[in-house]
């Protein structure tokens, strides 16, 4: 086990808990989508526009196959879950937290976020039917499925620390 990736549908928290996660155990953190946007020097929104999401998707696990081999951890973007390739990729290079967050919190951080295409472009119906059918591929690629609602980000960075230091060897 050497990455620590965080998946779940956009605004469950990855990057919140991710930059925390970091802090606590003394691991670099990075954001998928930030890489890919360094990478490319393109903005995600600039992304889907010029090549479409399907490229955008072809990014991700390429990111996934290639990025730096170190102890690390790693927010994905919502939809790296649902290819079976990425699925494996995390689970075979490190630990895969499910952040599982209710949908009407979600709505909450992402209604009005101009920097995610896919809100932009769609309703608050059509958002949810997304997640409902996500929710399924996060919780094949997880080895730990996390529940965000009523706690707060310290226990929940708590909780994947300990998991983190347990599977180490950290903790008895």
């Amino acid at each position: 086990m050497k990455k620590v990736y965080l998946i779940g549908y956009m605004g469950c928290g990855k990057s919140a808990i991710g930059k925390r996660l970091s802090f606590a155990t003394k691991m670099p953190y990075y954001d998928m989508d930030t890489e890919i946007v360094r990478m490319t020097g393109l903005t995600i929104p600039q992304i889907f526009e010029m090549y479409g999401e399907e490229r955008f998707r072809e990014m991700e696990t390429e990111f996934l196959r290639t990025f730096r081999d170190e102890f690390c951890i790693i927010a994905t973007g919502g939809g790296v879950a649902m290819r079976k390739e990425n699925r494996e990729i995390m689970r075979k290079t490190g630990l895969v937290f499910f952040l599982n967050a209710p949908f009407r919190d979600i709505w909450r951080r992402i209604s009005t976020d101009r920097n995610r295409p896919i809100v932009q472009r769609s309703t608050h119906s059509d958002l949810e039917q997304l997640f409902n059918n996500r929710k399924p591929h996060y919780l094949h690629g997880a080895h730990f499925k996390v529940e965000t609602e009523n706690r707060s980000l310290r226990d929940i960075v708590d909780y994947i620390a300990f998991q983190i230091g347990r599977l180490k060897g950290e903790y008895k």
